[in-house]
């Protein structure tokens, strides 16, 4: 969609012949008027800087080669896939929730497809506005040029975000190293290449129309939203405006604002605010588009009201809510913080009772299992309490566990008959320590009758 044609149905829309009076601009920065357009410009380079900054910190990161799911500084391995799952329910609760307080917001400030997909509509604009300008060649060669440099800079572009989406599920660096060698025959490089296809498809064509068609949220709004929800209105009970319709035109989403603040397509961006404020702003009169909390509600930042109704909780609804949310964090952060950094697993080995030698000597076997979910390395010590005058046979009893790794071993419990123990079952405890953390694990050894030694 070429950038000149943004909003096609504005030419639906009957334009005023009025000449709008010229601006008077004040000398200091201080005096602009507040700016939704430059508010949300600073939110969305905000947003792109932690769209790469997510996986290549590991703050949040599903490493689908190793099974692993970073979370904000906590490695969780695939067999804590319930904390996985609830750390994701998490993050979806609140977007919920944010659409319920302040509608479509996430849509317009938040949402990387409409970030890039902007970013794409402004880059044509531009490159087209400075062939205009600095090339003097006739109208044709002049669009092949601009078309040129526009989709030169997207294939660029979409292997850099390509990059960044496949990190989350793969290594950065590994899939660095893929990406300069072309590998198209891995998993990860097949993924970067369809998932570089797509973004420059998107970049190029679809843009905010996959708003509008296929993602789901829009939809979702709706049912979220009550009479307390933030939503942009415009309202002119004095019949001022003045059919100027730059409302219109500025909308990236083809819409006019005027018709119901409840379209589908609307985003909430607030960049007909800044349209309608700005010209009604030049005949010394307040803009008519405002963001409003639900239809008949006051308008955002008005200063009535106490400050919790000021931020958007003004029912019990939203109290409880913001309740969920927070028990909801304060158990997941809970349940993170409790988590052992290093797992120990014991288990006895029972494919044979027990090894019996020819000095009488009785040989138990034990399975263990140390994984280090910690970004240090760990050290788990074992020790046998409860089972007198055994040892541990041709075994350390302590487990070097690098960063990351999970070690799997074997080992064996020797009873002499010096230990004397009571035939068949003995009851005792097999302790682990790492660190300051101390498991206790409940086993038994079992000794073969008298008679049958």
């Amino acid at each position: 969609m070429p950038a000149t044609e943004a909003n096609p149905d504005a030419s639906n829309v009957s334009l005023s012949t009025k000449a709008l009076p010229k601006c008077e601009r004040g000398s200091s920065k201080d005096e602009r008027p507040f700016s939704f357009h430059r508010l949300r410009k600073l939110i969305h380079l905000i947003c792109v800087g932690i769209f790469f900054a997510l996986p290549f910190a590991n703050l949040m990161r599903f490493d689908i080669p190793r099974q692993r799911f970073y979370f904000f500084g906590y490695e969780l391995w695939i067999s804590e896939f319930s904390i996985i799952f609830f750390s994701l329910m998490f993050l979806m609760f609140i977007v919920a929730a944010m659409a319920m307080l302040y509608g479509r917001v996430y849509c317009g400030y938040l949402c990387p497809q409409m970030i890039f997909s902007e970013a794409s509509v402004a880059l044509e604009s531009k490159i087209t506005r400075t062939v205009n300008q600095y090339i003097r060649w006739k109208a044709r060669p002049r669009k092949i040029l601009s078309r040129s440099l526009f989709y030169a800079i997207a294939v660029v572009a979409s292997m850099l975000l390509a990059f960044g989406f496949i990190s989350y599920f793969v290594e950065p660096r590994d899939l660095l190293r893929r990406l300069l060698v072309l590998d198209l025959r891995t998993a990860g490089g097949i993924a970067g290449a369809t998932t570089t296809l797509l973004t420059l498809l998107d970049l190029l064509f679809v843009r905010q129309r996959f708003c509008t068609t296929v993602c789901p949220y829009g939809y979702l709004q709706g049912m979220l939203g009550d009479g307390d929800t933030l939503i942009v209105h415009y309202r002119d009970e004095n019949r001022e405006c003045i059919e100027c319709t730059k409302c219109v035109r500025i909308c990236q989403m083809n819409i006019d604002i005027r018709t119901s603040p409840y379209q589908i397509e609307c985003i909430h961006c607030g960049e007909c605010i800044d349209a309608c404020a700005d010209v009604l702003g030049r005949l010394g009169k307040q803009g008519l588009i405002h963001y409003v909390w639900g239809e008949h509600g006051e308008k955002l930042g008005g200063s009535e009201g106490s400050w919790y109704r000021k931020l958007g909780i003004r029912n019990s609804k939203r109290v409880v809510v913001l309740l969920i949310i927070l028990f909801y964090g304060a158990g997941l952060f809970t349940a993170l913080s409790m988590r052992r950094p290093v797992l120990v697993r014991i288990a006895p080995d029972r494919t044979t009772m027990y090894r019996l030698a020819k000095d009488g000597t009785v040989y138990n076997r034990f399975r263990l299992q140390v994984a280090n979910r910690s970004q240090v390395q760990g050290i788990a010590q074992l020790s046998i309490d409860g089972l007198p005058g055994t040892r541990f046979y041709q075994f350390e009893n302590a487990v070097v566990v690098g960063p990351g790794q999970s070690v799997q071993t074997e080992f064996e419990i020797e009873a002499p008959l010096s230990a004397n123990l009571p035939s068949t079952i003995n009851h005792f405890r097999l302790i682990s320590k790492v660190g300051n953390d101390r498991d206790v694990f409940e086993e038994t050894f079992i000794i073969p009758d008298k008679e049958s030694q």
